[in-house]
């Protein structure tokens, strides 16, 4: 990884398969050992250069942070989808290679989210993390979220706990 400038901006229907490439390290890093192993690849295999593509040709709201030229995260965002609770956006997804990690890379990113959040009227938001995802959790309370809801979700023949972090308007 080069050094030099560092930057948020939009994602580019060109930047999916670099999308691609971060997914794919970031997600194999995050959960090997918390999601299972098939169930882990094919989540993984899913999210290819292609449905990138198509996301972003429907004009999701997706960024990416790029870090001496070379894109090292992403993070999508919009309205909440868990309606019973009050917050009006979300954070879906904010992923760095892990040799992009513990450098201040994801506060950018987090802010730059936050930021995207309130461009579209939805100042306050959640953040749905899995709850053996020690770094993601740590990483939300940090930035101030506070622990909103507990859930599951079934992946495969497991039912895995969710956190919900919930961060108030600024």
């Amino acid at each position: 990884m080069r050094l030099g400038e560092i930057g948020v901006r939009r994602a580019l229907s060109a930047d999916a398969s670099r999308i691609a490439a971060v997914h794919d390290a970031a997600w194999a890093g995050a959960y090997r050992g918390i999601i299972p192993g098939r169930e882990l690849e094919r989540m993984i295999a899913r999210r290819g250069p292609v449905w990138w593509k198509r996301a972003l040709d429907r004009h999701t709201a997706v960024l990416v942070l790029e870090f001496g030229g070379e894109v090292v995260g992403y993070a999508t965002v919009g309205p909440n989808r868990m309606r019973m609770l009050p917050f009006a956006g979300e954070i879906y997804e904010l992923y760095l290679k892990p040799e992009a990690q513990g450098l201040g890379l994801g506060r950018l990113l987090f802010a730059a989210a936050r930021r995207e959040l309130r461009r579209y009227g939805l100042a306050s938001f959640a953040v749905r993390v899995l709850a053996d995802n020690a770094g993601g959790r740590a990483f939300y309370e940090r930035r101030g979220g506070t622990v909103a809801a507990e859930t599951g979700e079934r992946i495969g023949e497991a039912t895995l706990a969710i956190v919900v972090y919930g961060f108030a308007a600024e």
